[in-house]
């Protein structure tokens, strides 16, 4: 298995994972990652909105790691959700609503994690002779 596929299917599993997780366990969820809390009280809700949107992403990048039609642009389109995701978090640090430290704990999963699923899913012009999915 190639490393890009092998890393789309690895982002599917942690990003469905973790709306799962959301969707049938907020209350679990909210208390589990030690950065939620600090951002307001708990919803259920709105944790199990946000995790319908995660399930979304996850079948995106499923989408593109089994090379159907439409996947890149549904991968991407998912990596722009991830993305915004991300800078609602970065906006937050520069106003002073979340520290320093929240954001370098949510780095991986809140800022690195739209990196990747962008940079893989990225429209690409096609060399000359080959195909490109």
């Amino acid at each position: 298995m190639k490393t890009r596929t092998l890393t789309l299917w690895i982002l599917t599993l942690t990003l469905g994972g973790n709306g799962l997780f959301m969707l049938f366990l907020p209350e679990t969820w909210y208390h589990t990652l030690p950065t939620v809390a600090s951002t307001g009280p708990f919803n259920p809700h709105f944790v199990r909105d946000i995790g319908c949107a995660y399930i979304v992403c996850a079948g995106a990048i499923a989408w593109l790691a089994l090379n159907r039609a439409g996947g890149r642009a549904a991968a991407f389109t998912a990596g722009i959700f991830l993305l915004m995701h991300a800078l609602v978090h970065l906006w937050d640090a520069a106003v002073g609503r979340a520290s320093l430290e929240h954001l370098a704990q949510d780095f991986i999963g809140v800022l690195l994690v739209p990196a990747l699923v962008l940079w893989i899913a990225r429209p690409r012009r096609p060399r000359e002779g080959v195909a490109h999915v």
